[in-house]
């Protein structure tokens, strides 16, 4: 659909040249004009904007000007691809002025002394021709098509010189109003047609016109060749400063007039439109004339060119894009910055960072201002304040600005002063965090190129731009803040210990507790930053002092994600450590779960302190609860090692804790389980250091053992009935093996083998319908 857009639009414009042959009979255009309207009404007749419609008045005559020029726009309808074509046919070309200028090298008047903005001449007497500018290119064009180059190209330098002139009178209507504007701070004076991205694209017109004029093989200058046809072959043609016209300044050529009218439409001020494939068009638009004038190589005279139109570009306020104060919506300047940037730097490097610098901000998604001035003429029409359109393009002009931004960040390094500058740039006007990460990690990559010495200054900027980073993400949602964590890491350990110092001071302005624990301090306190860093003792120290406060602060302030990384921290200062073990313990009834008190709990045991993994262990227990069909429960394997544990520490750690299995674990086969390792050797019989104790096994028929028998044996009842209230044929044979299992627990204890007989008894009685089923348990158990 798009690329049928595209197709349309350019249909539209060769129409609206064959409508604007100079030579062409009025019965013929009332032909096409017929057809054009014809084609005009069919409903699928595709929008001159794509899907959305444009709503500008009129604009092949020139805009209405001043403040109420648009008043009446909602009510046109919308425009099509061939609207242009059919307002075109209403124009002619027997204007007597326009057919002087297009007829001779020779028409002027130096007498002429109207300095209106409409004046036929300029102050040196040359001609002008006031039109709607897309609509003077576009005769331009069809002169160019219809066979006649040399009128074209007078028509062009006419144009050119309007443009300039009114460049100047531009400049000057600021000057008188800047004090008031500025004072207002908001401007909302703006351009409603930019020429770069029109469907008529006269920039590139009045810039394809005038570089075939200064083509070296001046032979192709007789006919007609399209220019941006030839811009791939760019670099194989030669392009001179070729005698000047009768109508340019000393020194000027088409050359200079070209790439100068290029810088003027570039730099225009003009309002983003309405309408994804509008905002596209200037995007893609405005790339295209960029890519033209970087294949032109640039000399002393096209420099001075950049020099003039930069500081116009600068002081011109609302009416340039590059303006102190400019329209909040205005099409923003990243891409045509890019270029005047790397062009003016080996000239004019002040000139060309204050025009980068200028061009940084991104108004749109700054905070909204009040209306400004609505009442300014002068071909630009005032919008209705507050009004919101959506920027689809928003991503893409983001990730330029953020090209403009590395671009000075490379260029400035080695010079403090301009970091610092550009620093502070970015962080003011670029809003995306990965787009200042994306700029940090640039910054980063410069200042540690393996060729030469880290640069610091670029450093400290990479870390800068890093933090805040940080901050931007610490309380969002952002699938890369783990990179990111790690890459501040990494950018601090490169600018020193004292920048690690900081980050592990401040951590809770720029990282959550689990990642100040488990990535950062952990990193910093890793061997291989040490041995980066060649630390001494003092300094390892100091950070590990640094490390260990950042620790217990994460344990205190989330101990269920902190607590382990805190004690592992604190492992080698028994005053830290202490502490980090008390959070624990007072956090183990105020919401830790029994999965991190048994981690916890283990890793004590491993650092060989067993009765505190032990105390941890009934902790974590007091929050278990395994009910009678959780016989696969991660959790069982902590059980185990916990009763394993208690076992080996000795009869009272025992019996302290079995209350508990009892109380939490309702499943059968992990009690038995449990039941069967206790009776198997003598609690404590390896000690602390691994001395055999000498005892005898533990009675199952006096506490505690007793206790955890009953409540096996108990499990198994209970799990039985439960087990038989949904049972299936499927599933008989699997029960007749768990009451084998149930037989061998009941057998533990003393009348064991009454009790399981009763038991067997009672489940003939209160279940005897499912006759299958007690066939199969009188077979086995009688």
């Amino acid at each position: 659909r798009y690329m049928c857009t595209v197709n349309f639009l350019k249909s539209g414009a060769l129409w609206m040249c064959i409508v604007l042959n100079p030579h062409c009979k009025l019965e013929q255009k009332a032909s096409w004009l017929k057809q054009l309207k014809k084609w005009n009404c069919v409903d699928v007749c595709p929008w001159e904007d794509g899907n959305h419609g444009n709503e500008l008045p009129n604009l092949t005559n020139a805009l209405p000007q001043g403040a109420n020029a648009n008043q009446d726009s909602l009510n046109r309808p919308h425009r099509t691809v061939f609207t242009r074509a059919i307002e075109a046919c209403d124009l002619h070309w027997q204007d007597s002025h326009l057919q002087h200028i297009i007829s001779s090298d020779l028409y002027t008047n130096y007498c002429y002394h109207d300095d209106t903005e409409n004046s036929l001449f300029d102050s040196h007497g040359w001609p002008l021709w006031h039109e709607h500018v897309p609509t003077a290119c576009a005769r331009v064009d069809a002169l160019r098509s219809h066979g006649y180059p040399r009128e074209a190209l007078r028509l062009a330098i006419a144009i050119v010189n309007t443009l300039r002139r009114q460049q100047q009178k531009q400049l000057d209507m600021f000057r008188a109003q800047k004090k008031e504007l500025l004072h207002k701070g908001v401007t909302s004076i703006t351009n409603l047609e930019g020429w770069v991205g029109h469907p008529l694209d006269p920039v590139g017109t009045l810039f394809s016109s005038l570089m075939e004029a200064c083509r070296v093989d001046d032979e192709s200058f007789h006919g007609f060749s399209d220019f941006t046809e030839n811009m791939g072959q760019c670099k194989s043609l030669e392009y001179q400063h070729l005698p000047s016209h009768k109508f340019l300044e000393e020194g000027e050529s088409y050359l200079t007039l070209a790439v100068e009218v290029a810088l003027i439409g570039l730099g225009q001020q003009r309002i983003m439109p309405d309408g994804l494939y509008a905002q596209e068009k200037v995007c893609r638009n405005e790339e295209q004339l960029v890519s033209k004038l970087q294949e032109i190589e640039l000399d002393d005279t096209l420099v001075k060119i950049f020099r003039k139109q930069a500081v116009f570009l600068l002081e011109a306020g609302p009416y340039s894009g590059l303006g102190e104060i400019i329209h909040r919506e205005s099409v923003p300047m990243h891409t045509f910055a890019k270029y005047l940037f790397t062009s003016l730097l080996p000239h004019d490097a002040e000139l060309a960072y204050k025009t980068a610098l200028r061009a940084m901000r991104l108004l749109v998604l700054e905070s909204t201002a009040p209306s400004g001035d609505m009442s300014r003429p002068h071909h630009i029409a005032s919008v209705v304040p507050n009004r919101y359109p959506r920027w689809f393009t928003l991503s893409h002009i983001e990730s330029q600005q953020c090209e403009l931004a590395s671009t000075m960040l490379t260029a400035a390094k080695g010079d403090v002063r301009r970091l610092e500058t550009v620093l502070e740039s970015i962080q003011k006007n670029i809003h995306s965090s990965s787009h200042i990460f994306k700029l940090a990690q640039d910054a980063f990559k410069i200042a540690t190129l393996m060729d030469s010495l880290p640069d610091i200054t670029l450093l400290k900027v990479s870390l800068e731009l890093g933090l805040q980073v940080m901050r931007m993400t610490l309380s969002t949602l952002n699938w890369r803040r783990r990179e990111m964590v790690r890459w501040l890491v990494t950018c601090a350990t490169e600018v020193g210990v004292y920048a690690l110092d900081s980050i592990m001071q401040n951590w809770f302005t720029l990282f959550t507790p689990t990642e100040a624990t488990s990535i950062v301090a952990t990193t910093v306190m890793s061997n291989s930053t040490i041995v980066r860093l060649h630390l001494d003792c003092l300094q390892q120290e100091k950070l590990a002092s640094s490390a260990r406060t950042l620790a217990l602060q994460c344990a205190m302030k989330d101990p269920q994600n902190c607590a382990l990384s805190a004690l592992t921290l604190c492992e080698k200062d028994h005053i830290a450590f202490e502490t980090a073990y008390q959070i624990v313990l007072d956090a183990a009834t105020k919401g830790m779960s029994y999965t991190q008190l048994f981690t916890i709990a283990r890793y004590m045991e491993h650092r060989g302190y067993p009765m505190r993994a032990y105390k941890l262990a009934t902790l974590a227990m007091n929050h278990l609860n395994l009910s009678y069909n959780q016989d696969t429960h991660p959790a069982i394997n902590d059980v185990l090692w916990a009763c394993a544990l208690s076992h080996s520490l000795g009869k009272n750690e025992l019996a302290a804790i079995i209350p508990l299995v009892v109380k939490s674990v309702k499943c059968a086969t992990v009690l038995s389980d449990i039941l069967r390792r206790c009776t198997l050797t003598t609690p404590g019989m390896v000690g602390l250091h691994g001395r055999r104790n000498s005892g005898k096994l533990m009675s199952l028929d006096k506490a505690p053992l007793r206790q955890l028998l009953d409540a096996t044996i108990g499990a198994y009842i209970n799990t039985t009935h439960s087990r038989l209230t949904h049972i299936s044929p499927r599933h008989y044979s699997e029960f007749i093996e768990f009451l084998s299992k149930a037989r061998e627990t009941f057998l533990m204890a003393h009348d064991g083998h009454i009790q399981f007989t009763q038991f067997i008894d009672n489940l003939k009685q209160i279940y005897k319908g499912k006759k299958k089923l007690m066939m199969l348990v009188r077979e086995r158990f009688g």
